[in-house]
């Protein structure tokens, strides 16, 4: 079974600090753009689907009907579907579509509670645009909702952060993603300093836990049962299969891309290889993408999948770790430490 990945790249306005391929202003484009990802759809043998994600750009920005017309081309049952959904662009109509045609989780961003700090980033929906649509999701029947929050924003303060996590508790829904903001690029926009963006991380992480969320990757929290199946098939290195401009698969250890160009990907341009992974490279990057989980890498998995021993092959480098700190080695795991979530770029570098 594959995981599936379907870009929608379209947005009412694109944010200043996205560097997802998405676009604004393009939607005479859209008719075609559906027609093409249907045809890639169908040009994959996709059976018995794990799970299947809509990204963006913004797919509740589109017509519902794309939405339900590409998982009538999928094959799923009892599969995790998410779609991410923008406050303001998704209706009661549009969200009772959505789950009707198969859609069982969405993913509503809100990244904070102040409307200055969201003007202030290009967010075009309001706090309280982001509650109707949150309640609107409820309303229809959505019984597993994520919701993203974004942390280290201009002119953004620690009480900020509390106002926003305390709003979010209200609402309980049953996933939180939380990401510091990353920087494409200079910027004239007064960001918080690194130790103002830490003490936002740490109070994040703690507040979530008191408040029964199990904190089981760097970013994401969840209920328990609820964490992103979608994601941890990326972070277990599993196989899947993206379709639209600019998305990733990952099949029989060869990444492949396709073409960025919305007018390119809608002219047939066919996706390009990105990486061939020997054994070698296949290894670092299951031990990188595994040290993002809090419960880490499971050493004895890790040699039997690889059918060598992890310790001895990588010795130099979790000594080094565990020096400073950053590596644990307990009940048969390797994982950051509470100091290597922190740091955790320093603890993947040993390993690339």
């Amino acid at each position: 079974m594959k995981s599936l990945y379907i870009h929608i790249p379209f947005c009412a306005q694109k944010c200043w600090y996205c560097d997802f391929n998405s676009y604004s202003g393009k939607e005479k484009l859209i008719d075609d753009y559906m027609i093409a990802l249907k045809k890639e759809i169908q040009s994959y043998s996709l059976h018995s689907l794990k799970t299947i994600y809509f990204g963006g750009g913004t797919p509740s920005f589109v017509d519902a009907k794309y939405i339900e017309e590409m998982l009538q081309l999928c094959d799923f049952a009892e599969t995790e579907v998410t779609l991410e959904v923008n406050p303001g662009t998704a209706t009661k109509e549009k969200l009772e579509a959505y789950l009707k045609a198969g859609v069982n989780r969405l993913s509503i961003g809100l990244q904070a509670t102040q409307n200055r700090i969201l003007k202030e980033i290009g967010r075009i929906h309001t706090l309280e645009e982001f509650e109707r649509t949150y309640k609107l999701a409820r309303e229809v029947g959505f019984q597993n909702v994520n919701v993203d929050l974004m942390f280290g924003l201009p002119d953004q303060t620690l009480k900020d952060v509390k106002e926003s996590v305390a709003y979010l508790l209200t609402l309980k829904p049953e996933h939180v993603s939380c990401y510091s903001l990353i920087l494409h690029g200079e910027t004239d926009k007064k960001m918080p300093s690194e130790e103002a963006e830490r003490e936002m991380y740490h109070y994040i992480v703690n507040r979530l836990k008191e408040a029964g969320y199990i904190h089981y990757e760097i970013s994401n929290f969840a209920k328990p049962g609820y964490e992103s199946r979608h994601n941890l098939a990326y972070w277990n290195q599993e196989e899947y299969v993206g379709v639209g401009a600019g998305a990733s698969s990952y099949v029989n250890g060869t990444r492949y891309t396709n073409v960025r160009n919305l007018e390119a990907y809608i002219g047939g341009a066919k996706p390009e290889i990105e990486e061939v992974q020997n054994a070698e490279d296949r290894l670092r990057e299951y031990m990188i993408l595994r040290l993002r989980l809090l419960e880490g890498v499971d050493i004895a998995t890790a040699n039997e999948k690889f059918g060598i021993n992890v310790e001895e092959k990588f010795d130099k480098a979790i000594e080094k770790m565990k020096h400073y700190g950053l590596l644990e080695v307990t009940d048969g795991h390797m994982r950051l430490t509470e100091k290597g979530l922190d740091l955790a770029n320093v603890v993947w570098e040993e390993f690339v």
